[in-house]
């Protein structure tokens, strides 16, 4: 019972295992692409707005147009209308912004937990070593051996 206790204290000393760095990284990765795909929802509908505005602009103010709010089709006048989206556009530009610093605060916390943590992708970190290896195989009668 003991030795059990002993052992246990021992791996809870050394810290994080290898599945719970990969883990809290596969995390970190979820996180950051959640927000780029919140920043692309809210730059299409920016471009959206944009186009709905330029629209409006050569318009008669008291024609009618009809506005989706919530699933809802409504009946306004130009005029009433414009200043909203004008609203929201402004809004939606100070969200991206937002997100755009989100998103690099978190690309930069991914970064200082791989360095932390000593994570290495295949491919990507070292390149000139995988093309050690080549070279080796070449002498080998050109039979690629891993």
């Amino acid at each position: 019972m003991a030795s059990n206790s002993k052992a246990q204290d021992k791996k809870s000393d050394k810290g994080p295992t290898p599945d719970e760095i990969l883990s809290g990284f596969q995390t970190l990765r979820a996180e950051q692409r959640a927000l780029s795909g919140k920043l692309s929802e809210f730059e299409l509908d920016l471009n959206e707005h944009k186009m709905v505005i330029e629209t409006l602009k050569n318009v008669n103010e008291d024609r009618k147009c009809f506005r989706l709010i919530g699933g809802v089709l409504t009946e306004r006048k130009v005029k009433d209308v414009l200043p909203t989206l004008i609203t929201n556009q402004e809004k939606l530009k100070e969200i991206i912004e937002k997100l755009n610093e989100q998103i690099s605060k978190k690309g930069q916390e991914i970064n200082e937990y791989r360095e932390k943590h000593k994570i290495r992708f295949r491919g990507l970190d070292n390149p000139k070593q995988e093309e050690q290896p080549l070279v080796a195989t070449e002498s080998r009668g050109n039979v690629l051996v891993s």
